[in-house]
């Protein structure tokens, strides 16, 4: 059975938090103590039904307030599948946590409210969605119960966001009206809505493909620990452990050392006490090889036939996380899967206007902020292009004061 992660994101108060509550409601997929704590809650919608929201907004700041500040992870499953549900904030202040659940998500469910259409905020989602390359978007029109369930209304909608998907790039699409406070289109079909003949909520989840990159080539194994016992019983043992971000490796493949650049044959594989003869991308094993090279953490494994970019000076979109502003004289540190090296930002290319779109120039970064720089790194980083692999294509920037992440980067090119 596959797993589909998919996130939930929208403006304030568009229902995300309640349709999340619904489909694990109506799918009775809520445990017997979560429905009798939800039985039990004072909070309530204003006909006096149970508020489903309550389900995922576990902050007490959320309770009181009735919205979403921190991404909130519920786990599912259905005889078709399981699923992993990122729920995320949609106050602009809050618009670093959207990232965070976008990041490992599979598909993005972007809500509207019905009586708004797109606004700032579904500009704002949509952009970080394909900026982030999810492969595929819902776009859940929703509280079409309060504009009376009105075909009009949802096929303007739509043919707005079709406009904004061609602007900022999203290619696969799928539109459904809904209403998460009553149910239409949720789990069950609405049978106030019988114009729209297309799926619920739910069907669609459990049967959309997304992508696989099943190029082997991409092998790519960031070296996380060098494992030397040099007991008497393991006097000669050598093994590089870590976990296998992308592709895979048999036993007998030349790969090449990076960034040092040496070549070796894989010689064994190991994975608890076993020895299998493929590792796969998210598997956690010990690699041998048949030379004796200096490795390090932070080196990387590659496969000899498909090798990515190395280079301290490195093009990325920035999104701004942190709410000093981004110094341009100070050093971070920037994490690429094991690698930790210090770095300058050396170059503000452009930021991008939320609003319009349009690329503007800019001198500084602010919380929320996007755009493009270029990175110049003390230490040599191995990366592919976030558009071709996504596992070794992005990082994060660590300010060194505060340990706090103030920045997450998808690398688009080599600066050099």
């Amino acid at each position: 059975m596959n797993i589909l992660k998919f996130l939930t994101a929208g403006s304030v108060d568009d229902g995300k938090s309640t349709l999340i509550g619904r489909l694990l409601y109506d799918s009775e997929a809520i445990l017997a103590d979560q429905l009798e704590a939800l039985q039990r809650a004072n909070r309530k919608n204003d006909d006096g039904t149970i508020d489903l929201a309550i389900l995922t907004d576990g902050l007490k700041a959320e309770r009181e307030q009735g919205i979403t500040i921190d991404v909130a992870y519920k786990y599912f499953q259905t005889e078709k599948r399981k699923f992993i549900i990122a729920d995320t904030p949609g106050h602009i202040q809050y618009t670093r946590n959207m990232v965070t659940g976008a990041s490992n998500s599979d598909l993005a469910i972007i809500l509207i409210d019905a009586r708004k259409g797109v606004i700032e905020q579904t500009i704002r989602h949509s952009f970080l969605v394909s900026l982030l390359g999810l492969p595929r978007v819902l776009v859940a029109v929703n509280k079409m119960d309060m504009v009376d369930f009105s075909q009009e209304v949802f096929e303007n909608i739509v043919e707005d966001y079709k406009k904004l998907a061609k602007k900022v790039g999203l290619e696969n699409v799928a539109y459904i009206p809904v209403s998460a406070l009553k149910g239409d289109n949720i789990v069950h079909k609405s049978v106030r809505m019988p114009w729209y003949l297309g799926e619920s909520l739910l069907p669609y989840l459990e049967s959309v493909e997304i992508p696989v990159d099943t190029q082997s080539d991409h092998g790519r194994f960031p070296v996380q620990w060098v494992v030397r016992p040099q007991t008497d019983e393991l006097h000669d043992y050598r093994g590089y452990a870590g976990r296998v971000a992308s592709g895979s490796f048999r036993v007998n493949d030349k790969v090449t050392v990076l960034p040092s650049g040496f070549q070796s044959t894989i010689s064994k594989i190991e994975l608890a006490e076993q020895e299998p003869d493929v590792a796969v991308a998210g598997m956690s094993v010990t690699v041998h090889l048949q030379d004796e090279i200096d490795i390090s953490r932070g080196d990387m494994l590659v496969s000899a036939q498909n090798q990515p970019m190395v280079s301290q000076q490195i093009e990325a979109d920035l999104c701004w996380m942190d709410t000093k502003p981004l110094d341009t004289t100070h050093t971070y540190f920037l994490q690429h899967n094991s690698k930790l090296t210090r770095c300058r930002i050396q170059e503000v290319l452009h930021k991008v206007n939320i609003n319009t779109l349009e690329k503007e120039s800019a001198d500084e970064f602010k919380l929320n902020d996007i755009g493009r720089i270029v990175i110049k790194t003390a230490d040599p980083v191995v990366f592919d292009l976030f558009q071709n692999n996504k596992a070794n294509g992005g990082a994060i920037l660590i300010d060194g004061r505060t340990n706090v992440t103030v920045g997450a980067l998808m690398f688009r090119a080599n600066a050099d």
